[in-house]
């Protein structure tokens, strides 16, 4: 294979090497650090909010805002089924019980099925959400927005509202996606609910490695959040502890890697628009496909491209990727929908209609910040021969 382009690495063109090795000369390599503090208020200068809190992991930091919402074993927290199973995870951390809702056409919560569960499956108790057949409390809803595509907000904030439900905001995949329009215009993705959590893992927009935050409404919920992630210490030098925490902290190299990569984030964004102009003019006469968009009245990080194949393929999806990873383009297949996963297959699963057609048929495409034009045109022409040599039929 006389080249390999990959699905999604990680951009080190700016100072990570200099602030890393700042980090290192300075001794101040585990969770505690200038570089932890300074991430954090990039990041909240950023979103536009008062306070972040840097973690491991956005599974972490789901778990933390789970915490936060007061959630117990035996609540209910309604999740996607489209989406990566970490959403969903923590969830069962907590000994609650979670309820896959299906996607609307953004491949996001469909706020049509949310609010009919809640119109029509629960009734709402002084102030309390409670699922009719089980008598379990709905506490949360975890809302992902997924390739960095928002979900519909202004619905989704109306309904939670209006049957006190927490919004958790899973923005691991769009940092940097905004309302332009509407009642949340000038709002980042993770500024809108009640929490907002993000990724940095490799994959992502910017990258610590592994490593996310969380944001809150409330400024000391998130310090909580903070404190919490670094085992609940109440006084550090005689090991006191009033409550249960964890060891969810950033280490101050990571850190030291995502400052560098903020830095970068907006020519980040404009490369990710670029590449993904080219893509959609590349496949706008593609009679197998087409590129989905992103919603309107929204700015976004368009992290990740999804290709919707249409009609059916005649041979698995699977053997089309591992095709196509022969001729040095990788690609992947949207997640497997986790309602169907054996964790989760006794779990509620919510009228499910466009999220089974969905994860037939989607195809993501190579589209790290550095990818070249040729390249992007190699992968598009190798993409388009492969499934047009192996035919796709409407029977």
């Amino acid at each position: 294979m006389s080249r390999y382009i990959p699905l999604s690495i990680p951009n080190f063109e700016g100072n990570e090497k200099k602030y890393v090795l700042d980090a290192v000369e300075q001794g101040w390599v585990s969770t505690g650090g200038a570089y932890i503090t300074k991430l954090e208020r990039m990041l909240a200068d950023y979103l536009h909010t008062e306070e972040a809190a840097a973690c491991q992991s956005g599974t972490s930091g789901i778990h933390l805002a789970l915490i936060e919402c007061g959630v117990l074993p035996g609540d209910m927290v309604l999740v996607p089924t489209l989406t990566f199973i970490a959403a969903v995870n923590p969830v069962r951390y907590q000994f609650a019980e979670p309820v896959f809702l299906d996607c609307d056409k953004s491949l996001c919560v469909d706020p049509v099925k949310l609010r009919q569960f809640c119109e029509q499956e629960c009734t709402l108790k002084e102030n309390r959400l409670v699922h009719n057949l089980t008598q379990k409390t709905v506490k949360a809803l975890i809302v992902v927005h997924v390739f960095g595509n928002f979900a519909d907000m202004e619905a989704i904030m109306e309904i939670a509202e209006t049957y006190h439900i927490k919004v958790i905001e899973d923005a691991t995949e769009s940092l940097g996606s905004r309302y332009e329009k509407g009642r949340f215009a000038g709002k980042y993705a993770g500024a809108i609910g009640d929490f907002g959590v993000f990724s940095f893992n490799g994959n992502k927009i910017i990258t610590t490695g592994g490593g996310g935050a969380v944001t809150a409404k409330n400024a000391e919920t998130v310090r909580h959040i903070r404190y919490l992630s670094t085992q609940a210490k109440d006084d550090p030098h005689f090991y006191i502890h009033d409550e249960v925490g964890y060891n969810y902290r950033m280490t101050n190299l990571q850190a030291a890697l995502g400052v560098a990569q903020m830095e970068k984030l907006e020519e980040f964004i404009e490369r990710k628009h670029k590449n993904y102009e080219l893509y959609r003019e590349l496949f706008s006469d593609f009679a197998y496909g087409k590129l989905l968009g992103f919603r309107e009245d929204t700015y976004s990080n368009q992290w990740f491209y999804a290709l919707e194949l249409n009609g059916k393929l005649k041979f698995p999806l699977r053997n089309l990727i591992e095709r196509l990873e022969t001729f040095g383009v990788q690609t992947r297949a949207v997640w497997g929908l986790i309602h169907r996963q054996k964790p989760y297959q006794n779990c509620l699963a919510y009228e499910m209609e466009r999220a089974p057609y969905y994860s037939g048929c989607i195809l993501n495409l190579p589209c790290s910040t550095q990818i070249t034009e040729e390249e992007i045109r190699y992968a598009a022409q190798t993409i388009q021969r492969e499934i047009e040599s192996w035919r796709i039929t409407d029977d």
